[in-house]
């Protein structure tokens, strides 16, 4: 696959991992490298949500891979509020500004060991967030 390509899972398999995948993944997904929980709060419904997500260390926060594309209700809570909240590696912290970008515009922010893989990886966008 060239760089430029890109993909987007199919949503069929949101749905599935937003009922199956997801309740197992949030046992681990907040202690696991690469993983991480997002708490954020439903701008409609004002239910708190934990959505586990591959995450990557960046300079001012984390970049989150938009692997369903940008079209997403985690990412319309937390730009609606402003931010949520992350556990990555068993510590919780806020996070702030979301802001969508392509993965080539994310790749120079990455840190640590995510920076080599990070701009191979076959998605298009990614959603930068500071730590708060």
């Amino acid at each position: 696959m060239a760089d430029d390509d890109h993909m987007q899972l199919p949503q069929w398999l949101a749905r599935f991992n937003r009922h199956v995948t997801n309740p197992i993944q949030r046992i681990w997904a907040g202690f696991a490298p690469s993983f991480g929980i997002l708490e954020h709060v439903g701008r409609k419904s004002g239910r708190v949500y934990r959505t586990p997500l591959t995450v990557f260390n960046t300079h001012e926060g984390v970049a989150i891979l938009l692997s369903y594309g940008p079209d997403r209700d985690w990412l319309k809570n937390i730009t609606a509020a402003g931010g949520g909240r992350l556990k990555r590696h068993g510590r919780t912290f806020a996070v702030t500004d979301p802001r969508v970008v392509t993965r080539a515009e994310a790749a120079p922010h990455i840190t640590g060991l995510g920076r080599f893989a990070f701009p191979h990886i076959p998605f298009e966008y990614a959603v930068l967030l500071r730590r708060g």
